[in-house]
């Protein structure tokens, strides 16, 4: 059977969600959403020209087949998140949304009480919700508890780059959680991907990686190949750590 994601009535083949910010332009942009492979890419509704028209639109330059999910980026109060995810219901888009509530300019971490609180909301108006949020368990079955379609803990902060900077709480998150786990922010290379992957989440969401690469469609193909060996580790079960070695072949047998 195939391995596919599902986000509440939403399947996906890729576990690679990817975004369109950062890119130096909307050519490269395109490119590197194709080769990443992902069928899911995110919109930062507050940050895109929503009259531009043709080839001035970013949503022009999505590959074909690809489902939008738009985002709350920029929200810092549940209501300003709200009335966004109203808008993307008005433009006629899909009713899976990615939630943000800011909490802090300098470090993009999520305001968690206005997240719960617009969660609660959004799930109650139809809307599919998947929520970016810290790595603390608490607020994760919270937001579960809220009715979210899946748990989106950062790995690091927005854009830093700095891969899984707790793994501990993030295998608790992934041990309690009935709904899917993706990781999001912080993700810097495809080693971090695979990580996140290896330790069992169902999917990784990353923009910045993959934007501000020196080669962003060498590195979306990267991050595609990473997340598939990560998922594929995971399922295939890594051997226990031990302190000392281990002959790889049997000495029962062996001559003198």
């Amino acid at each position: 059977m195939p391995d596919t994601l599902k986000l509440g009535p939403v399947e996906l083949r890729s576990r690679l969600i990817v975004g369109t910010g950062k890119y130096p332009d909307f050519a490269s942009m395109k490119a590197a959403l194709a080769e990443s492979g992902s069928d899911l890419v995110t919109v930062a509704l507050r940050r895109v020209d929503l009259k531009a028209k043709g080839a001035d639109s970013l949503f022009h330059w999505i590959p074909e087949g690809m489902k939008l999910l738009p985002n709350t980026a920029g929200c810092y109060t549940a209501d300003d998140a709200v009335r966004t995810c109203h808008l993307a219901r008005e433009l006629g888009m899909s009713p899976l949304v990615k939630l943000e509530v800011i909490g802090d300019q300098r470090t993009l971490f999520p305001d968690v009480i206005e997240l719960v609180k617009a969660a609660a909301q959004l799930v109650k108006e139809g809307f599919i919700v998947l929520p970016y949020t810290n790595d603390d368990p608490v607020t994760a079955r919270k937001l579960e508890d809220a009715g979210c379609a899946a748990i989106m803990p950062l790995a690091a902060p927005i854009g830093s780059g700095l891969g899984v900077r707790n793994p501990y709480n993030l295998k608790i998150i992934l041990e309690q959680a009935k709904v899917p786990v993706i990781v999001d922010a912080g993700v810097g290379t495809a080693s971090d991907a695979a990580e996140a992957m290896e330790l069992g989440a169902d999917g990784v969401l990353m923009n910045t990686a993959i934007a501000g690469a020196k080669d962003p469609i060498a590195m979306a193909r990267a991050m595609k190949l990473a997340v598939e060996a990560g998922r594929l580790a995971y399922l295939a079960g890594r051997i226990p750590r031990k302190l000392h070695a281990s002959a790889s072949s049997p000495i029962e047998g062996m001559l003198d």
